[in-house]
């Protein structure tokens, strides 16, 4: 049997002329008829680009030179923008970015749901594109042949780790420790046996939990805890699974103390998390957001409120303070556990979070049989397609959905449309600067007749 040969490709670089862009925000040229897919490159622009991949139906090419600029060109702010995978779109301004982004959610609202929303509203917009990010799970590698220990994302479109010594779009109680990260790890005894490194950030603490393949050297150990204090931040330590992370600097007083917060001043709560948890990476939209969906929803006392995939709740204990009954639903039973501890540090007692497989039909469960008045609904990438095909059960005249998911955001409110709801209004929220990632906001409301 004879081996396919791989294909030889061009050694100098070929003149593109860009026409669009893709979905994963990479420039769209054609030659000869075959498409080409080319990082780096704008609508309009004309460049000289690698190619890196060569397929039968397109090429993937990577941008060397701009011939001709488009006016939404711009200097990316970090130096490793051209290699790192986390940001792809940092070469775009910050409008076209929006822009981008509306006009994805647009394209896919039009072909997976074929609906549009009545009105679009203004994007939510971050305050400020750099230093946002308060999660990530930054890779880490040894390199051998150059004896060094690698602490980052992954390059585009490949698994090895961008050789960088800092990061501007991490919170730089992190992004501006990653070189000093570095060094720590490689006098580590574990040098070459630290997986990964989990970061977090509340408003006052910054977390790093060090995924340990073997058990640490008392040396080591050592080393992690002086390098918390150095830096001012919470170490934490993943020997196995997500069940085994502890801290170990400063010393922990039990599981109760290994928490992060934030506030949402707007509605006077404190919200508190673990490390692992899931929250929104972004405070600042995050603030936003919640704010909007509180608005849109406009709960008034004595009405029942639902929030599916709660969460910690993000979204649930705000709107209890409006006034009614919030009933918060979540597959996770360790964040209804963290739903209930917030609960009870913000004093609301017209808040109820229960577990439920929220992948089946719920309608039968004791918290759903009364129905709710209004609900929000803030599922996975996956989205919610079952759950909107009995979302009438419940009799909501309001339903607003948040999206981490164009695609399936777009696929759900088909199903809703047809299920006797019209989509209101809708828009997009950048959640990530300087990526394509496309965070969503709709608001459904029920047929009057």
């Amino acid at each position: 049997m004879s081996r396919r040969r791989r294909k030889v490709l061009p050694k100098e670089p070929v003149r593109c002329e860009i026409e669009t862009l893709s979905h994963d925000g990479r420039g769209i040229a054609r030659q000869d008829g075959k498409t080409q897919f080319v990082d780096g490159a704008l609508p309009g622009e004309t460049v000289m680009a690698k190619v890196v991949s060569s397929r039968s139906k397109f090429d993937e090419l990577r941008t060397e030179e701009v011939l001709e600029a488009a006016p939404d060109r711009q200097t990316p702010p970090c130096e490793f923008a051209d290699l790192c995978g986390g940001c792809s779109l940092q070469h775009m301004s910050g409008d076209a970015q929006i822009a981008f982004k509306e006009n994805t959610l647009r394209e896919h609202f039009a072909h997976f749901g074929g609906i549009e929303p009545e009105e679009w509203i203004e994007p939510l917009r971050s305050e400020e594109s750099l230093g946002y990010r308060r999660k990530a799970r930054l890779g880490v590698r040894y390199v051998k042949a150059r004896e060094s220990v690698l602490v980052g994302f992954r390059e585009k479109r490949n698994s090895f780790l961008t050789d960088i010594d800092r990061c501007v779009v991490l919170d730089p109680r992190i992004g501006d420790r990653i070189l000093p990260l570095r060094n720590m790890l490689h006098d580590l005894d574990a040098y070459s046996r630290i997986a990964q490194v989990e970061v977090a950030c509340g408003d006052d603490v910054a977390v790093m939990v060090f995924r340990n393949m073997d058990d640490l050297s008392t040396g080591d150990r050592e080393k992690l805890i002086a390098f918390g204090q150095a830096h001012d931040l919470h170490i934490y330590l993943q020997p196995k699974g997500p069940d085994t992370v502890h801290r170990i600097w400063p010393e922990s007083s039990g599981r109760d103390d290994e928490r992060l917060s934030y506030r949402l001043e707007e509605f006077d709560l404190t919200m508190k998390f673990h490390p692992m948890d899931f929250t929104q990476v972004n405070a600042g939209i995050n603030r936003a957001m919640v704010h909007r969906a509180v608005e849109w929803l406009d709960v008034q006392p004595g009405e029942r409120v639902l929030d599916l995939f709660c969460g910690l709740g993000n979204f649930t204990l705000p709107l209890a303070t409006r006034g009614g009954q919030v009933v918060g639903v979540e597959g996770d039973e360790t964040m209804v556990v963290r739903g209930r501890e917030n609960a009870e540090l913000n004093g609301l007692d017209n808040v109820a979070f229960h577990g439920a497989d929220l992948h089946g039909d719920f309608t039968g469960q004791s918290w759903a049989k009364e129905g709710f008045d209004k609900i929000l609904i803030d599922p996975p990438r996956s989205g919610a397609e079952e759950i909107c095909k009995y979302l009438t059960a419940f009799g909501a005249q309001k339903i607003v959905y948040v999206s981490c998911n164009p695609a399936t955001l777009a696929r759900d409110a088909g199903v809703m449309a047809r299920n006797g709801y019209r989509l209101v209004r809708a828009g997009v929220m950048d959640m990530f600067p300087h990526t394509t990632h496309v965070e969503s906001i709709a608001l459904f409301e029920r047929d009057s007749d």
